[in-house]
This record gives structure tokens, sequence and C-alpha cells, in this order.
């Protein structure tokens, strides 16, 4: 999810910014390391709500998640050690939600701390925490992280979430910060056109997912309809998703009066629902630890987790590949020693359609795989809550592999399509003991592969991405593009105003166009 233009950024250099020690499989031996109860990460508790009637705010929600994971066991609340708290987006809380969480649930003296924005960040905070475990800096922490949207728009229906909203003001030190940077995501290009809504870059990225199948906005449209399908049906049985009913593939790709046209090739039933009251928490500690408190048949073991971030769209290659996702999942199964064909449960991250795409191409399985790729139901049906949507994967896999058993992935995603973490978890412990996987090379390789841009150009461009973005009352809004001059630099356009109606419907790429002005606009 984007972030609120008030949430700050750790300075540079920060310790909270530093990635764990990572460890490299190809430097580890072939044969299965000896477990050591003291360094072995496991998650041996979680906790979900979802509230539907009554007003409550997301510190309490949170609070409602933590208590239930500490509920598992005896001596559990004792042994926390760290509270970390997800960036909260769209609810209003004061800059030490941490801190009030801890307080609410009587854990005093404890290590806190809250996050930068991301919908990796949960997913990164259990990499972080198992690569502590195993490091021996940590024994037991709570994740957790909550949204409490409905309540606030209960209060104000008016209250427009996206535009983000004021800390609290309250007494006491603000949070420490942990977390990924934010910086690079977005650049000066799609700033100028005031290009920074997910929901629109998202689109632009469909775009060229469905060009290179050959699909024009409506045949795309109808293609995503089963895949979503699927994860509606999911959700139908998620005792704590939001929206529990089954929904055919022509009911989520069908425009209609219920299912309005909001960003090509996007109806409203392929968005994330950000309107929830939901939070999830998740519990790390040893193995050691668990088998103190007698919760070892509880343990789901981290096998292994990686990082990786892509740069600012208009400087990508290819708007319909997402290398620093298929880097970071191919990390994260090797140092797990794993393959895809293995698993047993996945999920991937789902806030538009084409972000499963990605991720389902990153894994190197096919949309219609038989195992479902949510374990959820995602976030359009499941549930948005703003950067935590990944811990609720978390928790439902944890619970569902103490059943099925085997190997379980999750992908979380943050920003636009900008920061990918992936988690491999296991059932029994990992034959080569966890490993945060080295990416640093690979990384490298990604930044120096970025495409120039300018915010000032006069002439031709080719169209390498386009969207159609409409109002409630079927009007267009804007029709931005991300296209490439001549000479290779890229540029992001609007729609001259003059044109603007007439591409209603109307995919632009591979087509040339005039660009010109300040911002840039363009003319077909």
């Amino acid at each position: 999810m984007f972030p609120r233009p008030e949430d700050p950024a750790p300075e540079a250099g920060s310790a909270s910014l530093q990635w764990p020690e990572v460890v490299s499989r190809r430097s580890a031996p072939e044969r299965t390391i000896p477990i050591d109860p003291q360094r072995t990460p496991v998650i041996v508790a979680a906790g979900q709500v979802t509230e539907r009637s009554e007003i409550t705010d997301a510190v309490a929600l949170a609070a409602r998640a933590s208590q239930s994971a500490l509920d598992a066991g005896e001596g559990l609340r004792e042994r926390i050690q760290r509270v970390s708290m997800v960036s909260v987006v769209f609810s209003p809380v004061s800059r030490r939600p941490a801190a009030e969480l801890a307080e609410l649930l009587d854990l005093s003296g404890v290590e806190q701390e809250s996050t930068t924005p991301g919908g990796n960040i949960p997913q990164w905070l259990v990499t972080r925490a198992a690569a502590d475990i195993a490091q021996g800096r940590l024994d037991t922490t709570l994740l957790a992280g909550a949204e409490a949207t409905r309540s606030l728009r209960a209060a104000d229906p008016d209250v427009e979430i996206m535009r983000g909203l004021p800390r609290k003001a309250g007494p006491g030190d603000p949070d420490p910060v942990v977390g990924t940077s934010m910086e690079g995501m977005i650049s000066l290009a799609e700033l100028s056109i005031r290009l920074f809504r997910p929901i629109e870059i998202y689109a632009l990225f469909e775009s060229a997912f469905g060009h290179k199948q050959g699909r024009n906005f409506e045949q795309q449209r109808q293609a995503l309809g089963p895949l979503m399908s699927r994860f509606s049906e999911v959700a139908a049985g998620h005792p704590h998703a939001w929206f529990q009913q089954a929904l055919s593939p022509k009911e989520i790709s069908q425009v209609s009066d219920v299912n309005r046209l909001v960003v090509e090739p996007y109806p409203k039933q392929m968005n994330a629902f950000p309107n929830v009251d939901q939070s999830a928490a998740v519990i790390v500690t040893s193995l050691a630890t668990a088998r103190e408190l007698g919760l070892e048949d509880r343990c789901i073991f981290v096998w292994s987790g990686a990082n990786t971030t892509e740069p600012a769209p208009v400087t990508r290659r290819d708007l319909a590949d997402v290398p620093a996702m298929r880097v970071a999942s191919a990390a994260a199964l090797d140092a797990a020693g794993a393959k895809a064909e293995e698993l047993s449960l996945i999920d991937l991250y789902s806030c538009f359609p084409v972000a499963v795409e990605a991720s389902a191409a990153a894994l190197g399985v096919e949309l219609d795989d038989p195992r479902d790729l949510t374990v959820t139901g995602g976030l359009p049906f499941f549930g948005g809550p703003g950067n935590n949507y990944s811990m609720h994967a978390i928790a439902t896999l944890s619970e569902q592999l103490r059943e099925v058993g085997g190997i379980a992935y999750v992908g979380a995603n943050g920003g636009l399509l900008s920061k990918h973490a992936i988690g491999i978890y296991g059932a029994t412990p990992a034959p080569q003991g966890f490993v945060a996987a080295d990416t640093r090379d690979a990384q490298a390789e990604i930044e120096a592969a970025m495409l120039p841009f300018t915010t000032e150009a006069e002439g031709i461009a080719e169209v390498v991405a386009s969207t159609v973005v409409y109002g409630r009352d079927g009007s267009v809004q804007t029709a931005p593009v991300i296209a490439s001059l001549e000479d290779g630099r890229r540029v992001v356009a609007e729609a001259d105003e003059s044109i603007r109606e007439s591409l209603a419907g109307t995919c632009l790429i591979g087509e040339r166009v005039q660009v010109a002005g300040s911002p840039l606009s363009y003319r077909v």
C-alpha cells in the first residue's frame, strides 16, 4: 500500500534499515544440519480478528488478535522480548502504536517498534525475527498489525482513506521505526502528472501483462474472471474473510451497476477492499522455548526468507515482468532446498490481479494450478487491512500446515509491485536450518538495468503501458501512459483533455503518441 506523506522515513544508515546478517546456502553443507533448538525459529501461535459491528480502533484490534495468540500456551506472555507493530495506513493511530499495544497486553519491559509502510512488511518481519533467533539475538517476539477502516468510516462516511490520516497526538516517545526503505519506489516522472495511486499504476502493469498475451482491455478483464472467482471461493470458506460468498467469473469480470468499471481493465470486484476491521498477530520463538512451554506440537518451522526491491515503474525495462520478484522467489526456494512443485500451500499477494499474475510467473506456477494460489481468499474478498494482509496469510497457513503437513510459500508485495518478501515454511524442521537468502548481487543487477527517464520532452513516443481511469458516473477522468522516446528515455504522460473521452476502453500499447508540455501530455 502507498504510504502516508507524514510517515517518517528512518534516517539513512539507521540500524533499523540494516538487513540481518545473511547466510548463503551455497556455503552450507549438503548434509542435514543437526537441529539446535535454541536457534531454530518457529511460529508457535497466531491470532486473527474480524470485527463487523462494534466500533473499535487499530491498536485495540491488534490487542485482541495478539491476546488470542498469547492464549496458545501458559507462560508464553512472559517470554515475549519484542513487540513489532506493522505500519497502520488507513486508521488513525498515534506515533507509538507498538508501545500502546504492549501496554494493553501488560507486556512491560519489552522492546517496542513500529514499521515502515508496505504489504511486504509482515513477511519481512518474520524473516528478520527468524534470522535474529537463528543468530542468538532473540528468543521470542510478537508481530501484529491491524486496520479499523470500517469503524473509521462508520464515524465519518465521507473520509477519504487513500489520502492518509494525521497521526493522533499522545504522550510518550514515538516508537522506533524499522523496515524496508520507501526510497526509489516512485519517481518524479510519475509524480509530475500526479500518478501515484496504486490502483492506477497496477492497472498500467496489467495492461502490459494483457498486451503480452495479445489481449485488449475487455479480453483481459474476461480472462481474469476465473482466477479471481477461485479466490472468492477460498474466501467463502475462511472464518475471518470479509466477504464469505463465492462469485462466478462473470459476476467478477462483467461490468454492471454493482460492479462498475474503476480503471481499465479492473471493475470494482477485482480491487483490494480496504473498508475492513481486521487484525492478525503471530508469535515467533525458538524451538527450545516451544518445547519448554509444551508447545512443540504447534510448531511451524520458518525455513527461509528473501527480500528484493524493484525500481520506479517508469524505469523498468519490461512492465510485464517483475525480475525482483523472480529473484526473491528463486532465492527463498533455493535457500530452503525446495521446489515449487513440492509446495502444499501457497499464498500470493493479491491487491490487484496483476500481483497474482506476476507472483505466479515468479514462482513458476500456472494461474489454474490445482493448488489454490491463496489460503485466505485474497485482498478483494478476504479483505485488505492495509499493510497487514500477509500477516493473515501467515497466520492461516500456520494453522493449515499443522493439518496438511509439507511446505508452504508466502509471497508478500509492497508499494507498486516494488518491495518483495518471500517466506518458506514447513511442518517439520528445515533440512539445512533457517537461511536468510543473500540477494545482494541480483539486486545490484536489477538496479543497473534501470532505464533513464525525463519529465520534459517534445516529440514522438511509443506507449508501453496504458490505462483509463473512470469516475463514478462512468466518465473518463484520466488516461495515463508510460512511453519510450526515440532516444530510449522513458516518459509518463497524461492524455490531452481534447482526446480524453475518446480513449474510453482503448489500450494504446504499441501506438505512437505526440508528447509535449509541462506536465507532459500526449495526443494520439
